[in-house]
């Protein structure tokens, strides 16, 4: 039953997309634009949310500004850690000029970004960086401070007191884990809220769907839930949704696609921790230039928040961030 109410539930929501863009169709590889004054490599996590859509434009409207080709490419989920040393790899053997990247494991990533720094390629981390000072720069949100920020939210919503759960994405990947630990830490402020679950989903919305029935079948008190990504958000409300208590069990989630969106203005979601993906997908692209170019850049660049509800959704600061190109 479970497997059946999954799919239907969530074929409409999942994208499909490409494996990146850094070929010819005839599958040949593609030759650097002989008028840009860059080529840099521009690496997600994954391709398969908009939040790295976003980030794509901000790296390609940096592109525009600066005469720089922007080379775009990741693993198809943000698991396949494997497969995006892979890519880094190809990237440092075409000799880019820089690399740009967010990490799949904060751990993993050490060695391959050691080889491209060693190969003269400098590297700038975006959203999600690794456990080194090797990077020229980490371009993203605070994280840590983001989730207590949501944990603050959370209280607000359920009162100040009941049984509440966690949705964190990849074990291993620092944004994860730093959104974890904050909201844990955030929660420590309210003594009559209990954490009563953290069940990963490895950014998949079937597996946070699943993750959310299991929650509330263990924990038939639970008055909210706090989800680290748009994959987890999705899950969970589609969950809530097939049980009835989409309202009822208070959502706040980092994010903010369409579908997140959307549940936020019929009340199925109540917050969403708002980046800023397209400023990092631009100025990682800066700082790489910069650097190249012999400018100082700062060692960590934060990208800001914006804590969004249904009463503030609509404020053209917020709409600017939701909505980049309008």
């Amino acid at each position: 039953m479970r497997n059946a109410l999954t799919f239907a539930l969530l074929a409409g929501l999942i994208f499909l997309t490409g494996c990146g863009e850094t070929t010819n169709p005839d599958g040949s590889a593609r030759s650097p634009d002989a008028d840009a004054k860059y080529t840099i490599a521009v690496v997600p996590k994954g391709l398969g949310h908009q939040f790295w859509f976003t980030v794509r434009e901000g790296a390609e409207a940096a592109g525009k500004e600066f005469n720089t080709e922007i080379l775009w490419n990741g693993p198809a989920k943000e698991t396949e850690v494997a497969e995006q040393i892979n890519i880094l790899q190809d990237m440092i053997s075409r000799k880019v000029d820089a690399i740009v990247m967010a990490a799949c494991d904060e751990n993993a990533l050490v060695d391959t970004i050691k080889n491209a720094m060693e190969a003269g390629i400098p590297v700038v981390t975006i959203d999600s960086g690794v456990k080194s000072d090797l990077p020229i720069s980490f371009v993203a949100t605070d994280n840590t401070a983001a989730a207590k920020l949501a944990a603050a939210e959370m209280a607000r919503l359920i009162g100040n007191e009941g049984e509440v759960g966690q949705i964190p994405f990849v074990p291993g990947a620092a944004t994860s884990e730093m959104r974890e630990h904050g909201f844990n830490d955030g929660l420590k402020d309210f003594p009559n809220i209990k954490l009563v679950a953290t069940i990963h989903c490895n950014s998949d919305m079937a597996k946070a769907m699943a993750a959310m029935e299991d929650m509330m079948t263990a924990n038939p008190n639970l008055k909210g839930v706090f989800c680290g990504n748009e994959a987890g958000a999705i899950g969970a409300v589609a969950a809530l949704d097939a049980s009835g208590k989409a309202g009822q069990i208070k959502v706040v989630a980092f994010d903010a696609s369409p579908e997140q969106v959307a549940a936020l203005e019929r009340g199925a979601m109540h917050a969403l921790i708002l980046q800023d993906p397209f400023r990092m997908g631009h100025d990682g692209v800066k700082a790489a230039i910069d650097h190249i170019e012999g400018r100082p850049v700062e060692k960590r660049i934060d990208t800001g928040v914006v804590i969004v509800t249904k009463e503030n959704l609509h404020d053209p600061k917020v709409q600017a961030l939701i909505n980049p190109k309008s």
